[in-house]
């Protein structure tokens, strides 16, 4: 049996500390007794991205907003499939995540912070979504668990009345909005249509491989 080597700790703003193991290849974070992600569940984040980008209508100079760099893995598959005049930031609001991605699990990021196409900001995505008008093609939202707030509190208010509104103002008309969660929320989704967004929901497999449990993705067009 392999043993779990904490490797790495960081304070989360507002609260709670996350914690990176390493058990063999595998590199997991934590919260607590929660396992926010693992190197070994990829297939969700992936499609995260690849799903948004099949629904760019041009993916050669698409601006990209990613929020939360979690293990690189929607990062990573955005690059794979845009031009290379397309520009994407990245809003991590824990420093350490970004550490992390350079440090230990750089074998795992594979360069994609040094993309040239990548602006990397650490501040909540929040504040990049309030500072933006019509600015991105999407904005892709990997935060938390979803909009249930597990991780913080305050990630409430990104997925609340003022959030979503703050997202579709940011958003290119005929932008969209992609937000991951690990179970489904119709709370959730019938703000997002309240919010003005027509909104499809789907479900994709938690790995690569196409096996495991399901996760879920809201994809929420500005009209």
């Amino acid at each position: 049996m392999k043993i779990r080597e904490l490797i790495g700790t960081a304070a989360v703003p507002g609260g709670g500390e996350l914690r990176l193991f390493r058990r063999g290849d595998e590199f997991i974070i934590a919260l607590g007794g929660n396992e926010l992600m693992s190197s070994r569940m990829s297939g969700s984040e992936e499609a995260l991205a690849t799903m948004s980008c099949d629904r760019l209508r041009d993916r050669g100079t698409a601006q990209l907003l990613i929020g939360g760099f979690g293990m690189g893995f929607t990062l990573r598959a955005a690059l794979s499939m845009l031009g290379p005049q397309a520009r994407i930031t990245v809003a991590e609001l824990v420093p350490e995540i970004i550490e992390w991605a350079r440090g230990p699990m750089a074998e795992l990021a594979a360069a994609c912070l040094d993309d040239p196409r990548v602006d990397v900001v650490v501040a909540d995505v929040s504040a990049a979504m309030s500072a933006a008008r019509e600015a991105f093609d999407a904005i892709l939202l990997d935060v938390d668990n979803g909009p249930d707030g597990l991780t913080r509190p305050a990630n409430d208010q990104i997925y609340g009345v003022t959030g979503l509104a703050s997202a579709k103002a940011a958003l290119k008309p005929g932008g969209v909005l992609a937000i991951w969660s690990a179970a489904p929320d119709t709370n959730f989704t019938r703000r997002l249509i309240a919010a003005g967004f027509v909104v499809e929901e789907v479900k994709v497999r938690a790995r690569a491989n196409g096996k495991g449990g399901y996760h879920l993705i809201w994809f929420a067009k500005r009209p």
